[in-house]
Order: C-alpha cells, then structure tokens, then sequence
C-alpha cells in the first residue's frame, strides 16, 4: 500500500483510472489511513498513506467526482466528509457537510438496514445533526440478527455481515460501555451469534479461497473480541492470505479465478490487487497492533453457540 497508494492521485493514475472506482479506492484509502493513525501513529510507514489522503481531501477538484455515478453520490459525499484528515480544518469537506445538512438534520433515507447503518456510522463520525434511527434497531432489522441456528451460511452476504461489524463496533475501537447504549449492541447472546457466524463465514471462504472476503472476516473476528491468530478459521485464512502474497507485498486479487498477475497491464493488476490488498491491510494491522485496552481477546465462540453448518 505504501510502495503504490500514491498512483491513485498522480498523472497517470486520473488519466488511467475511471472515475468512480478511483474515487472509491481513495475513500477506502482515507479509512486505512484512519485506523493505522489511530494504532500505530508513530509508524513511519504511514507518513506515505496519509500524505495521499491530505493532498486528495485539500484538492477541490477531487469534490466534483463524487457524484460522478448519480446512485452512489449522496453515500460518497458523506464518507468523504467523514473521512476528513484528522487537523484538516479549512478543506472542501466542510462545504460538502454543510450541503448534506441544508436542509436540516440528516433523516432516514430509502436504504437497506445494511445502508442505513453505513450512513449513520458515517453521520456520527462527521459529527452531523441526525433524526437517523439507533444501531440497535439497524442491526436487529439486518440480514445478520434475523440468520437463524439452522439457516445456512452461504445464506449470508459477507460484505452485510463484515460491514455491520465494523460499523457497530467502529473497526473494534468502540469497547462496551453501559454508559453508551451504541456500545451494547453486539454484548451477550448477539455477540455470540455475530461471532458464531462470522467464524463459519471464515471457514467457507478460506476453502473456497476467496481472498478478499477472507480479509475482511479475519478483521471482523478481531472487532468481536476473538483473536483471529488463535481461531480455526483465522489462523487458516492469515496463512492463505501469506501464502499468495506477492513478494512486494500484494494480495494478487480477490481469488485464484481472479489473479491480478493474469492483467494485461500494469493499471489492470492494480485495480484487481487493489481492494484484496487494501483490506489484508487494515485486517493484519489491527490484528497485529490490536486496540488500546483490547485484552483479553477470546479463542473460539462457546462450543453451545456454534450453529449448523
């Protein structure tokens, strides 16, 4: 990520890259710099990461990208918003807020549970005004509260499930606190079902070799509390994700269907090495560094909460 984040806003890389992907892989990029910040920030590696991130976010031209693709334009200008460089005070960002809360409060939008909780994640981070519905009644409308013991697995969507942990959980920074009913959400018997359901998740996609999703079931293990060096199905999945790594540190796409090192050009292997490589990332800084005040972490989910396969 270091060696090649800075493509994504140099000549070549707006020249080369279509627009709306490239915006986001630079909202994916902010979040990464985000959380290394908040981990490792005396880590010198991140200097790289977060001068692309500053220069993009003080750039007013990179606003008009935003709403490139009309359906994801209202959802990207929030993130942006929220992704802000921590210190940047004056930039386009603060236009683009100000804009999203002309009208008032943010109120609920025509979105799935999975989108509504995205955007209230988002909302709180940006500080905004809000009349959007609790993260528990988003979490217990959503695909992963409603999974019964006896559905199948492949019932559920990864991305639903990893995205609904991270938001609840911001990315496993966010610790119970009976003072914080935000924080409670993912406590007791949902914890245990989360958990449950993301281990087996992690074991159906390390035997399909599925790279990109496997990273991101290791990071969702991590933000639930467990330790994905010491589960089955994150020791497993870690191992296949070092096993293809590329020596300069590439995961070469999303699975051995999709191999990155197959592209006929160099901007084709980055847009398929990009995401896989990205979220490998953010999962094995996190899981490596872990979070203030994050011991104590679990092995497996209770033998009782494992559900049917």
């Amino acid at each position: 990520m270091r060696l090649h984040s800075g493509f994504l806003d140099s000549p070549s890389g707006r020249a080369e890259l279509p627009p709306t992907p490239r915006v986001k892989a630079l909202l994916q990029l902010a979040l990464l710099s985000r959380s290394w910040a908040r981990i490792a920030p005396a880590d010198p590696g991140l200097a790289e990461i977060a001068g692309t991130v500053g220069q993009v976010w003080r750039d007013p031209g990179f606003v008009p990208l935003l709403a490139g693709e009309p359906r994801y334009a209202w959802q990207f200008r929030l993130a942006y918003g929220a992704l802000a460089p921590a210190g940047l005070t004056d930039g386009p960002h603060r236009t683009v807020l100000a804009e999203l809360t002309a009208g008032g409060p943010l109120a609920p939008r025509r979105q799935s549970a999975f989108g509504s909780l995205e955007t209230r994640y988002y909302a709180d981070l940006a500080g905004l005004r809000h009349r959007l519905r609790s993260y528990r009644e988003l979490y217990e409308e959503g695909r992963l509260a409603r999974h019964g013991d006896g559905a199948p697995v492949d019932d559920l969507d990864v991305c639903d499930v990893t995205h609904t942990v991270f938001h609840l959980t911001d990315f496993g920074f966010r610790t119970p606190d009976p003072g914080d009913p935000d924080s409670l959400v993912l406590t007791g018997p949902a914890l245990e079902h989360a958990r449950d359901r993301v281990c087996r998740l992690t074991e159906a996609t390390v035997r399909r070799g599925e790279w990109d999703l496997t990273g991101k079931l290791v990071l969702a293990q991590h933000c639930l509390g467990l330790d994905p060096l010491r589960t089955r199905s994150g020791a497993a999945g870690l191992r296949m994700l070092a096993e293809v790594q590329a020596p300069g540190g590439a995961i070469p796409g999303r699975s051995p269907g999709d191999r990155a090192d197959t592209a006929p050009t160099t901007v084709e292997y980055f847009r398929k090495a990009y995401q896989s490589t990205l979220v490998t990332a953010l999962a094995t800084l996190t899981v490596l560094h872990g979070r203030p005040g994050g011991a104590g972490r679990t092995q497996e989910p209770a033998p009782a909460a494992r559900g049917s396969r």
